[in-house]
């Protein structure tokens, strides 16, 4: 197998080769994460509502720990279905409205399950250009069509939709809050656009659930078309702070899903203490709305320091604000003077966004402060001006 280490060569002289390193939380101060010694803010983490370290979600893994067990011992189709799992996909489905809802390992595991579940030869998928690679590997997966369609550019997709009319089944899926961005898909005109082709729509709340909404049911709930979407896909891992998906929409849908998504059938279950968080978490995510509030703050205060600064910010209200660099070299020496500087911020490279558009990726949380983040902003502007991202 020694091409395996020639091609690790060639993948580390392009700056792309990536390293595992350990961190850890720091209970008594939200927002930031221990690294090597050191005490370093936080900007990397999707723990947006600052709910990962929250002491009623920990108590409640407890005693469900104590009563249920390590694991569920096998998958939900075998004896792997433990009561906590219906408590929580009853509660997600009143929480988004919807006949009923089914919980997943993870997102991945959600978006392929589910694509490939719906779709197969003779079918296309019209999936965004920056979608998340769990959405293009389930593409891959169902043997469909995969017409990729420019950024949210929706006349491309209607002459995509218009080139492949006569497919069988046609599925139009998209992230709400694209990950490595930041910005928002148009889904009102998605939705218009489903309706008008007779497409299925499939929405990724990922990024934005929890956020957006009254009770934080995401970004289709805040815009009002939720009932447009004929597959809600949310994760359990960024603003609910715990780890594990779900999927909502009709109790056909959800029929469906349990006899068809392969990685739901043939996975083990969630252990119980798990999904008894999340549904500790849910509670907290649709009570206290004063963590969206203090998130909106802090994007909006972050996002004006740095263009103060001289950076070029795209618009927007969500938590992830890129800073983009072009080179790979340069975003790693970017996150190495961060780090030197007491901000853990990752640099991105490709695959994970397009050649030519290396970036740091600042991730914001509802535990940042504002003195955090202006005092963050300064050392970011400082370390432009060094590595001559900005110019003076």
């Amino acid at each position: 197998m020694n091409w395996i280490e020639r091609e690790l060569e060639i993948w580390a002289d392009a700056t792309l080769e990536r390293s595992l390193r350990e961190s850890s939380p720091v209970c008594e101060a939200p927002g930031y994460t221990e690294s090597r010694g050191r005490l370093l803010l936080n900007m990397s983490s999707n723990d947006y509502l600052g709910l990962a370290q929250h002491p009623g979600i920990i108590d409640t893994m407890r005693k469900a720990l104590l009563t249920e067990g390590a694991g569920s011992g096998a998958s939900r189709l075998v004896t792997g279905n433990r009561p906590p799992y219906s408590h929580l996909e009853a509660s997600l489905a009143d929480w988004q409205n919807r006949e009923a809802a089914l919980v997943f390992a993870n997102g991945y595991m959600a978006n392929s399950g589910v694509i490939s579940a719906l779709v197969n030869r003779g079918d296309v998928v019209f999936s965004d250009q920056l979608n998340h690679a769990s959405i293009v590997d389930g593409i891959i997966l169902s043997r469909a069509e995969h017409a990729r369609y420019r950024h949210n550019d929706m006349e491309h997709l209607r002459s995509l939709l218009q080139r492949y009319q006569d497919k069988r089944r046609k599925l139009i899926v998209t992230d709400a809050v694209f990950s490595m961005d930041g910005d928002q898909a148009p889904l009102l005109e998605l939705a218009s656009i489903k309706r008008e082709y007779g497409a299925m729509l499939m929405v990724d709340e990922a990024h934005s659930g929890g956020i957006y909404g009254l009770r934080g049911e995401g970004l289709c709930h805040e815009l009002g078309m939720q009932n447009d979407v004929d597959i809600h896909m949310g994760t359990f891992s960024k603003s609910f702070g715990v780890y594990g998906a779900y999927i909502c929409g009709t109790h056909t849908l959800i029929r469906w899903l349990v006899n068809k998504a392969r990685p739901f059938i043939y996975s083990t279950a969630l252990p119980p203490s798990v999904v008894a968080g999340i549904s500790k978490a849910l509670v907290l995510i649709q009570g206290e709305h004063w963590r969206r509030e203090r998130l909106y703050e802090a994007s909006r205060l972050f996002r004006s320091a740095l263009c103060t600064a001289g950076f070029t910010i795209a618009i927007g209200d969500s938590p992830i604000v890129p800073v983009l660099v072009g080179d790979n070299a340069t975003a790693l020496r970017f996150s190495s003077a961060l780090e030197s500087a007491g901000i853990a911020a990752a640099a991105i490279r490709p695959p994970t966004v397009p050649d030519g558009t290396a970036r740091i990726r600042f991730s914001l949380s509802a535990a940042h402060t504002d003195i955090e983040l202006t005092d963050a902003a300064e050392q970011i502007r400082t370390i432009g001006l060094q590595l001559g991202v900005l110019h003076s």
